[in-house]
């Protein structure tokens, strides 16, 4: 594998192209507006400068990364690829348009990945001519920093594919989780509940959200709060898992919080429109209940 492509020049997506090009693939990203493009390659520049000032890379390999980067918003682009790792927005609809745009322009042999945190893998994969060369590479956020890639097959995915996307992961220094092709797969299927659960116990007035973050981080030692989490994943990011954990195994423990639900149709959806359950718009977040 030498050729990688990405679709998606946002948050996942500039992650996924800036360790594939450290690890020495070429890289070919893809999205709807050369403004678009230009912010993700800016996005990609600072974070690979950042490396350098903290010792972790040298300007050489910086350099080098960014000479492997190629961009366009034509698919064409992906016509030598031998892996296309798809990281839009987290909407079943509007992956499976990119896939139908995608596959006329790929050689026959060449891979799909979704990065799809939720969707099922085997559902996306039939809407494509090669349902046995598809399978689900769930990086976590942020990319560079996150050890861990989900790997997830769908039904129809053939062993070769697997192993090739696995090595890949390995190679570009990453943990592999093997998850089955069930919603949500393992880390959001266990950790949205937590924090629909804490917007539960903010809704029923238990704690505030000051409280709730503060027992979580020092009473379970977690390095971050539920709430100021759900902030920095997004809220309807967290509501579109919720409803596809409710959909897709109709259990009612799964069913999204009502407080939740109104912050994502108020807009509230955490740091990318600087309101969650924080305000973002002064030097120091302040709970918003």
């Amino acid at each position: 594998m030498q050729r990688i492509g990405v679709i998606g020049a946002g948050q996942m997506g500039t992650g996924i192209v800036q360790i594939c090009a450290l690890a020495g693939y070429d890289v070919r990203l893809l999205d709807v507006s050369d403004d678009v493009l230009d912010r993700g390659r800016n996005v990609i520049a600072e974070n690979l400068a950042r490396q350098v000032a903290r010792g972790r890379i040298d300007d050489a390999e910086a350099a080098a990364a960014l000479q492997r980067l190629a961009v366009s918003t034509d698919y064409a682009l992906f016509g030598d690829c031998d892996l296309v790792i798809e990281a839009a927005t987290e909407n079943e609809e509007i992956k499976r348009e990119i896939f139908k745009t995608l596959v006329p322009h790929l050689g026959a042999d060449a891979l799909i990945a979704t990065n799809t945190s939720s969707i099922s893998i085997t559902r996306l994969a039939s809407g494509t001519d090669r349902p046995e060369r598809f399978i689900g590479m769930h990086f976590m956020n942020p990319v560079p920093v996150m050890q861990l890639v989900e790997v997830i097959r769908g039904i129809q995915t053939e062993q070769a594919t697997f192993e090739a996307v696995r090595d890949l992961a390995r190679a570009l220094g990453k943990t592999v989780s093997v998850a089955e092709d069930f919603p949500a797969f393992i880390v959001n299927r266990i950790l949205l509940p937590m924090i629909n659960e804490a917007v539960y116990t903010l809704y029923e007035g238990v704690g505030s959200v000051e409280s709730i973050d503060t027992a979580l981080k020092l009473g379970a030692n977690h390095p971050m709060g539920p709430l100021e989490l759900a902030d920095f994943i997004g809220l309807d990011t967290c509501l579109a898992i919720m409803h596809m954990l409710y959909d897709g195994l109709a259990d009612s423990k799964y069913r999204p919080c009502p407080l939740l639900v109104k912050y994502v149709e108020a807009g509230w959806l955490g740091r990318k429109t600087n309101r969650g359950f924080y305000d973002y718009g002064g030097d120091t977040p302040v709970p918003t209940r």
